[in-house]
């Protein structure tokens, strides 16, 4: 059997060793669905993504994206990391767009670029829907903190870009750093849920630039926290533009995430409210830290 060629990246890095990294493998067609899942749980990056072939199929490039437990039909990161791959290795010259077939469908990424080289990735991602607002008792006491810390003129609520995230606004930045998930409790919240992770979110920053600062646990996919996530941040800019978070029905911010565990990240979010759906963008940079063959 002939190795099959796979890549490291830093997604929504400003710097190397920094951002969410994420394996791509290549030749996908030539690896079972089995052994996807297996090379996701050794590689351990919070999403693994393999291209299925590399001729396009409707105007895209077939993907799958796993993560060391599961299959996901979207991811955000993955989504970039793998359009900058295919970008770099497999057209090797500069493109406006890659298209992404995925499980949710066709996801558009845009490209620019600055000195001729890649600058920002932009992907589009499926309208946002909402589901469930929660109370916030509840979640106090899964994400371990008072419940006066969760800024009650905003909901606790479910929204889904393709994978469904709850998103809980906090007040502080005081707050968001001592969020730390009760696994028991968590477990018992999500089992009636469609969503499995939480968001928190505040408008303290660590940084003078940045607007939001974010925390994010995904425990029941093996990621107990995740340094950048573009599929929940994109959830997290619908739900800023539907509860009018900014006072405005779009946005345009900066999201910092990953600090309190040693990987920091920034994403671009847009977001905007165009009456029968809300358009999402999210964006960042790809750095390529290395490649490799497995047998």
């Amino acid at each position: 059997m002939l190795p099959k060629t796979f890549y490291i990246v830093d997604v929504f890095a400003e710097e190397k060793y920094a951002g969410n990294q994420l394996a791509v493998f290549r030749r996908g067609k030539d690896i079972s669905g089995a052994d996807m899942q297996r090379f996701a749980k050794e590689m351990n990056y919070s999403e693994t993504t393999f291209i299925i072939t590399e001729e396009e199929r409707e105007g895209g490039y077939d993907v799958r994206i796993f993560t060391p437990e599961y299959e996901l039909p979207f991811a955000g990161h993955p989504t970039l990391g793998t359009a900058f791959i295919i970008q770099q290795k497999i057209i090797q010259e500069p493109v406006d767009r890659v298209n992404l077939n995925l499980g949710v469908g066709q996801i558009p990424v845009r490209f620019t670029y600055s000195g001729g080289e890649v600058d920002l990735l932009w992907m589009k991602q499926k309208p946002p829907t909402f589901g469930e607002v929660l109370d916030a008792e509840g979640l106090a006491q899964v994400l371990g903190v008072a419940e006066n810390d969760i800024d009650e003129r905003f909901p606790i609520e479910e929204v889904s870009t393709g994978v469904a995230d709850i998103i809980v606004p906090l007040k502080t930045l005081e707050a968001v750093k001592k969020a730390k998930v009760e696994t028991e409790k968590y477990y018992k919240l999500i089992e009636r849920l469609e969503a499995k992770a939480i968001l928190v979110y505040c408008p303290e920053t660590l940084y003078e630039g940045n607007t939001l600062h974010v925390r994010f646990f995904a425990d029941y996919y093996g990621v107990p926290e995740d340094p950048a996530t573009g599929s929940a941040n994109g959830c997290l800019a619908g739900y800023l533009v539907k509860n009018r978070y900014f006072g405005e029905s779009q946005v345009d911010i900066c999201v910092e995430q990953g600090y309190q565990i040693g990987r920091p990240s920034l994403l671009y979010l847009r977001a905007e409210d165009k009456g029968r759906e809300i358009d999402v963008q999210v964006g960042g940079r790809v750095i390529l830290i290395g490649e490799g063959k497995f047998i």
